[in-house]
């Protein structure tokens, strides 16, 4: 075997060692894995697609959305969000928080603001409104509000829809998740889930 012939069979083993391993772990594992979770959990792995009474997908509910009017304003016959510092407003391509910490005055305002505005818009004392009503996640993208958050909404939810508020109470109950293995994290309720639900209802 000639010394040109040595010195190049280290080059072929690896080559033909990425080949497999990039078949085998890049294109098979990745196909197994994908078909085990098509099979066991397929709302989880196509992303928990939610659907409207005609099928339609109208968001995912693992991230939030607004339900406001082309200028940003609360639409009053939807119960409200979270604010989102991910670009314009619960963009998925831009999750992130503001980064402010508890002292910055531009927070501080905002903060404010929200707190005024939401305290307008349900008819209620500043001190009523709760702290996930004005603030942010750290993602942008947290499809959830506090119970009270939605408790606090009904009442003007129910007069924009004309429906008894008892009924649209009810509905929020429903609808709250408890803590994640009963011990971890608090009770929430889903937007999004909440609406299409809200929906259903007025239908």
């Amino acid at each position: 075997m000639s010394s040109r012939s040595r010195n190049g069979r280290p080059y072929w083993v690896a080559l033909r060692a990425m080949v497999v391993f990039t078949i085998v772990l890049g294109v098979g594992y990745a196909a197994v894995i994908t078909g085990i979770g098509q099979l066991a959990m397929p709302a989880q792995a196509n992303g928990q697609l939610a659907q409207d009474a005609d099928g339609q997908v109208v968001g995912s509910d693992l991230i939030g959305q607004s339900f406001t009017d082309a200028d940003g304003a609360a639409l009053p016959e939807w119960f409200q969000s979270r604010p989102s510092a991910a670009g314009d407003g619960y963009d998925a391509a831009a999750s992130s928080g503001s980064n402010y910490g508890p002292e910055n005055e531009d927070l501080i305002d905002a903060i404010g603001d929200r707190r005024a505005a939401v305290a307008k818009l349900e008819s209620v004392p500043e001190s009523e409104v709760p702290a996930d009503a004005v603030t942010a996640s750290a993602s942008g993208l947290d499809p959830h509000i506090s119970p009270d958050y939605a408790r606090l909404q009904v009442p003007r939810v129910a007069e924009a829809r004309d429906l008894p508020e008892a009924e649209v109470r009810d509905l929020v109950e429903t609808h709250i998740q408890g803590r994640i293995l009963g011990i971890l994290g608090d009770p929430t309720v889903n937007v999004l889930e909440l609406n299409l639900a809200l929906a259903a209802l007025a239908d």
